[in-house]
């Protein structure tokens, strides 16, 4: 339901600005570390299988946490959850680049954890508030760009300011970015009414959906299926393509260029083929990583179009996973929204330590392993969604009212 302050003037659009800002922030504060993984590795000299618990940890704090969190945030003004949040994350970024041990940097992570649900969920809920209906999807998908961005763009950037700068200045650029984005927020977001918000009772009702339930095991194997590679993905083109870490950056440049137009297509697809986008993803992320599998060791300017690929195939997997979820269950988006986050967390902790694993056993390879395995088990879940007891909105229609809500998507 859309507050008073629905309207479409300058000052909502100025505040869904900071949002985005915020919500790219975030995803720069999580993801951020896997584009200057090989230096965290040389800094504080660890394993890959250590070095998976940048990811794996933050993940698992995330994934318990989360949806406890945002059941019990009804009453709190929305505005500073959102500052709040972004205050975290900029701290935790500028106190990452002075960590002194890799235990150190595991532990700063813990509060932006902890905090990532909650701005998550609400930042989403914020959106739709701020603009009448017949605006509120096109607004909820130019906030997703932001996490987007976060992840595929983020991380290049991240490498390039380590690469060009310091080790250093990479952290410091994800905390001034989250900084800059609570000002922001701070200043134009409006005050929220707390009356109008569902019940404890009512919001945990929708547990009882089969169809949610199965929709966040594919979720989570869907993440598993991304992170399983995209995890190491600057340690994979070092170890495998023998790259410094300048051409590494690049590289993911046009990795992240190639995971907006994933992006775009995705939301296109979903808009007319829920079921058969669902169905079709992780097959496409196979492919692409079939492509990497192959041409991996390529020349530097022969891996522009496999990275290209690859990001296209790797980016569209949270739209597609989060469509697919709010579908199975309308209702308490803020709760609904915030359990996508946790099985996605899931599957970043599965995707990263069972990575970590295959690469152990198998060579840089073994992360491609992992992700082909972790997609044919997205690809059956789907499959089961069409059974009986889960044959409700997102397993049994093409298109659904929730897409429209939730649709993320670019205009």
């Amino acid at each position: 339901m859309n507050s008073p302050t629905a309207t479409s003037g300058p000052r909502n659009s100025v505040a869904l600005f900071f949002i985005t800002l915020g919500l790219f922030g975030l995803y720069l504060i999580e993801f951020g570390v896997v584009g200057i993984l090989p230096s965290i590795i040389s800094r504080f000299d660890i394993s890959i299988m250590e070095s998976s618990w940048l990811l794996g940890s933050f993940a698992l704090i995330v994934g318990v946490c989360g949806p406890f969190i945002v059941l019990f945030i009804g009453r709190f003004d929305r505005r500073k959850l959102l500052a709040l949040s972004l205050l975290v994350f900029g701290i935790t970024g500028i106190v990452s680049a002075i960590a002194p041990s890799y235990g150190a940097l595991l532990a700063i992570r813990v509060p932006s954890a902890l905090m990532h649900a909650v701005f998550f969920s609400v930042a989403f809920t914020t959106v739709r508030a701020l603009f009448p209906p017949e605006k509120a999807a096109r607004a909820t998908a130019i906030a997703f760009v932001g996490t987007t961005m976060g992840m595929v763009l983020g991380v290049p950037l991240m490498a390039r300011f380590e690469a060009t700068l310091s080790y250093e200045a990479a952290f410091l650029f994800s905390g001034i970015a989250n900084l800059l984005a609570a000002i922001g927020v701070w200043i134009v977001v409006p005050r929220s009414d707390a009356s109008q918000r569902a019940s404890l009772g009512s919001t945990v009702q929708v547990l009882k959906k089969p169809a949610l339930w199965l929709a966040l095991v594919q979720g989570v194997c869907v993440f598993a299926a991304m992170l399983s590679v995209y995890g190491f993905a600057a340690e994979y083109l070092e170890r495998v393509a023998g790259l410094d870490g300048q051409r590494i950056s690049i590289l993911l440049v046009v990795f992240g260029l190639g995971g907006v137009i994933g992006n775009l297509l995705a939301g296109k697809f979903l808009d007319h083929w829920l079921f058969r986008t669902a169905l079709l993803y992780p097959i496409a992320l196979s492919a692409a990583y079939l492509v990497l599998f192959a041409f991996g060791s390529a020349t530097f300017a022969a891996l522009f179009p496999v990275c290209l690929v690859w990001g296209v195939g790797h980016a569209a997997g949270q739209v597609v996973s989060q469509v697919w979820t709010v579908s199975s269950a309308t209702g308490a988006p803020e709760f609904v929204t915030s359990l996508f986050a946790s099985a996605g967390n899931f599957g970043v902790l599965a995707g990263s330590t069972v990575g970590a694993v295959f690469i152990t056993m198998n060579g840089m390879h073994g992360a491609i392993q992992s992700g082909w395995m972790f997609a044919a088990l997205a690809v059956l879940l789907v499959l089961v969604s069409r059974l009986g007891p889960f044959r409700t909105t997102a397993g049994g229609a093409n298109t659904a009212p929730a897409v429209q809500e939730h649709q993320t998507a670019a205009p």
